[in-house]
């Protein structure tokens, strides 16, 4: 029994065209089964090494596997195939965008993509994509709506839309992938820095924290200005070491200038060591020159102790307020409720989540500042007090508005599943802590002054508990960083095959006509036509004909069928030009009959009859 299911199975597979196998790397491809779609394209291939759809759907398997480099080979072959076909430049843009020094052509082809097909949506949304790479939100967002606006329901445009709206920075925010070096020359610099300035304003805290608790509570000023000498000499070989790690010098201001949370961690450290260092400079001084000298003294200590900290709480503030995560909120929603979209919707849920999270973040900061501002007018300034607990009552309300909207959109998409409670728990402390804020500023009430800032307290532990918990765990957590850009296959649509009729009517007739646009309006010249071994056309014409390709590569090109003298065929496509002749891409082919004798003496149907045909 075995023997014959194989047996039946191998026949089954021997009878598959090359468009067979293309149809089913396409169904694996958007099945996320890219290794079964690399073998489907290439046993396509192998019956038909002519033809642009294997060799485009292989370099989109290996796209999809990670193997950029072998990718390449087959999509630029899929183009020389077929230069008219935006789908093959598409791919080949897919492909380019992953390799280091490659963007420019990959943004290069995407415009031609988007040139020979103005009314798809793919080349924008790959448009997008490529500024989303170089952090150009602006620019993104335009491409992303361009797109929806052409195709509403586009899911990887829709994610991506939220993406440039929240401004999210891709993983390596310090590349530019324009560049001729690779993000893991780049990213092992980046790293390099960031130990360092971790390292060094970690090493001078501690210092500064143990010298003057050794100088005001032990009364041992001399050991503690040794040990600072010492640990800022610590300082040397850390610096070495880090520095040693960092072999693209060159590129440094540039990465600091992309990235600049990177750039004042740096400087951040910097500052810290040249403040430690002046603090223990002012501490040879004598014991009256440093009575005078102590404001500087203490804030060079508070500078080297706190600068991590300032840092951090800078960074976290700043990205909690960056974006529009209420927008983005409701494309991550609609995208999140298509069902049956599989990864799409998967990656849709999950920046949904971060996003509502984002959102809690902002309003627990205004929740703060409003309780802090209630509190310290309360005593003096009652209206000032009254307003900021109603500015309070009201936070929380974008935060519910959005709750609601996703849970509309995870309950209504794909099987149950088992609710995360914390967004829920963090909503609930957060209008506690608006109602606190409210009631204190209002009313005065004493209960309100703990409940409100317990609330927000409540609300900060729990996060930071379920962020050491996502770390552990090495599961994505709720920051910035476990956003995700939608990345699905595109440009998998066929190819348009030419019958073989089709073909000898091209290859055979006594004259074709090219059409074309120009300036004018559309013009008709005569062509000699051929068709190529890859099933394109290769027309050749005047020289006023190729100026005017070049404007509008759209055309039609039309012939007599010589076997059938009534019959025509049509070919509308994309010219690019080639070697001697325009060669035209098919994307619409269309076939018919001139009107014969006998239809021009057909008798009209509503001409009155005569008497005999009377009833």
């Amino acid at each position: 029994m075995g023997i014959a299911r194989n047996g039946s199975k191998s026949d089954e597979n021997a009878d598959k065209s090359s468009r067979d196998w293309c149809g089913e790397a396409v169904a694996r491809l958007h099945a996320e089964r890219p290794e079964d779609a690399l073998t489907a394209a290439r046993a396509a291939a192998g019956l038909d090494p002519a033809g642009e759809w294997p060799h485009r759907l292989t370099g989109l398997a290996l796209e999809r596997l990670g193997r950029d480099r072998d990718a390449l080979p087959p999509a630029r072959q899929a183009v020389r195939l077929a230069p008219g076909s935006w789908a093959a430049r598409l791919g080949l843009a897919t492909v380019l965008s992953h390799l280091p020094g490659h963007w420019d052509e990959a943004a290069g082809q995407a415009a031609l993509a988007r040139r020979y097909a103005p009314a798809r949506p793919e080349p924008l949304v790959l448009e997008g994509d490529l500024a989303l790479q170089r952090g150009e939100h602006a620019r993104a967002e335009a491409a992303y709506r361009t797109a929806l606006a052409l195709d509403p329901g586009h899911l990887q445009a829709r994610v991506n839309l939220g993406l440039a709206l929240l401004r999210w920075d891709p993983p390596h925010a310090h590349h530019d992938p324009a560049w001729p070096i690779g993000p893991r020359e780049t990213g092992r610099a980046r790293r390099a820095l960031e130990v360092w300035s971790r390292q060094a304003r970690l090493l001078v805290a501690l210092a500064t924290t143990a010298a003057a608790t050794l100088a005001s509570a032990f009364d041992l000023g001399g050991p503690a200005l040794l040990g600072g000498f010492a640990a800022l000499a610590a300082l040397v070989p850390l610096t070495l070491r880090q520095a040693r790690r960092v072999r693209i010098g060159g590129w440094l201001p540039a990465m600091l200038a992309r990235d600049p949370w990177l750039a004042t961690a740096v400087l951040s450290a910097v500052v810290s060591v040249a403040a430690f260092a002046g603090w223990l400079a002012l501490a040879l001084l004598p014991g009256t020159a440093i009575s005078s000298w102590w404001p500087v003294w203490a804030g060079l200590a508070a500078i080297a102790v706190l600068s991590w900290p300032a840092h951090a709480a800078l960074r976290l503030l700043a990205l909690t307020w960056r974006g529009h995560p209420l927008q983005a909120i409701a494309h991550f929603t609609a995208a999140a409720g298509v069902r049956g979209s599989g990864a799409g919707a998967r990656v849709a849920r999950r920046n949904a989540g971060v996003a509502l999270w984002i959102l809690a973040g902002r309003t627990w900061s205004v929740l703060a500042a409003l309780s802090g501002t209630a509190f310290a007018a309360a005593p003096r300034a009652a209206p000032v007090a009254a307003a900021a607990g109603a500015l309070a009552a009201a936070a929380p309300y974008p935060l519910l508005r959005a709750y609601c909207r996703v849970r509309r959109a995870l309950g209504g998409s794909g099987p149950r599943r088992r609710d995360d409670p914390w967004p829920a728990a963090a909503v609930v402390l957060l209008v506690l802590a608006a109602a606190g804020c409210a009631a204190g500023g209002a009313l005065g009430a004493a209960w309100a002054w703990w409940a409100g800032p317990g609330a927000l307290a409540a609300v900060a532990a729990l996060l930071a508990l379920l962020s050491a918990r996502a770390w552990w765990r090495g599961a994505p957590g709720p920051w910035r960083t476990s956003l995700r850009r939608c990345d699905l296959p595109a440009g998998t649509d066929p190819s348009v095959p030419l019958h073989p009729r089709v073909r000898r009517a091209f290859a055979y007739a006594r004259t074709a006509v090219l059409a074309f646009g120009d300036p004018h309006g559309p013009r008709l010249v005569g062509a000699a036509t051929s068709v190529g071994p890859s099933g394109d056309l290769r027309v050749v014409v005047e020289d006023e004909a190729w100026q005017a390709v070049e404007a509008d590569p759209r055309v039609a090109v039309f012939a007599a069928d010589p076997d059938r003298g009534r019959r025509w065929v049509e070919v509308r496509g994309i010219a690019v030009a080639g070697p001697g002749s325009l060669r035209v891409t098919p994307e619409q082919v269309l076939v018919g009959e001139f009107p014969g004798r006998h239809q021009r003496h057909q008798r009209d149907p509503r001409r009155q009859r005569g008497p005999r045909g009377a009833e």
